[in-house]
């Protein structure tokens, strides 16, 4: 008859793999993202970064404009009238208010309009895909943006990849806490489960471990 620390040691083993699963998982799951059709909702207005390249507009004042210029790495523009004037950080309002500002001192009443034509975004605007995917990259977030949006644009997961061990990273909350969600990327990529496919957040950092075995 088996004695109690039988029944302990068959125990342990019984439980063994469900706590090898707990560990693994990674954190809690996201909600599935909704393939409802519906018209895209906008995001947050966009926040301009080094090396956007964008359009400047000066009513009535060609020889103001500026055609497709490209923010510099220290996160500068230089047009005519205007020089070093600093683009990161600021929404294409907040720039064209502030180049408006600045022509006032020569014309009367500017009116300034800024377009984005080409962006890489802010670092905290980027979805970073980190680990065993064919090619880790930071991605420009936009509106409506999922997993399977990103795993696309990297080409989908490496070779030795151990996609349902994926995690997120998303930083939340008025403490901006981070936060570690599961992602079940073999599940979604590789047999078609639309339920492991969610919404992605400015910031968020998508990381893939490679399997163990």
């Amino acid at each position: 008859m088996p004695t109690s620390k039988s029944f302990t040691r068959i125990a342990g083993v019984a439980l063994a793999p469900l706590a090898l699963a707990a560990c693994s998982a990674g954190g809690p799951e996201l909600p599935p993202a909704s393939y409802a059709p519906a018209p895209e909702a906008p995001s947050e207005e966009y926040i301009i970064g080094p090396l956007d390249e964008i359009t400047i507009h000066v009513w009535r004042n060609p020889e103001l404009s500026a055609e497709k210029i490209q923010v510099r790495p220290d996160g500068r523009i230089t047009m005519p009238l205007v020089r070093d004037m600093t683009a990161v950080g600021k929404t294409p309002t907040q720039l064209q208010n502030d180049i408006r500002d600045e022509l006032e001192q020569y014309i009367e009443q500017p009116i300034v309009s800024v377009i984005v034509n080409e962006f890489v975004s802010t670092f905290e605007q980027q979805i970073r895909i980190v680990g065993s995917t064919e090619q880790p990259a930071s991605l420009p977030y936009r509106a409506n943006m999922t997993v399977l949006d990103a795993m696309i644009a990297v080409g989908g997961l490496g070779e030795f990849a151990a996609g349902n061990r994926a995690k997120l990273l998303r930083y939340e909350g008025a403490e901006n806490e981070q936060k570690e969600y599961r992602l079940r990327l073999a599940d979604l990529l590789k047999r078609g489960d639309s339920s492991a496919n969610v919404m992605l957040k400015p910031g968020d950092v998508i990381i893939i471990p490679e399997s163990r075995f």
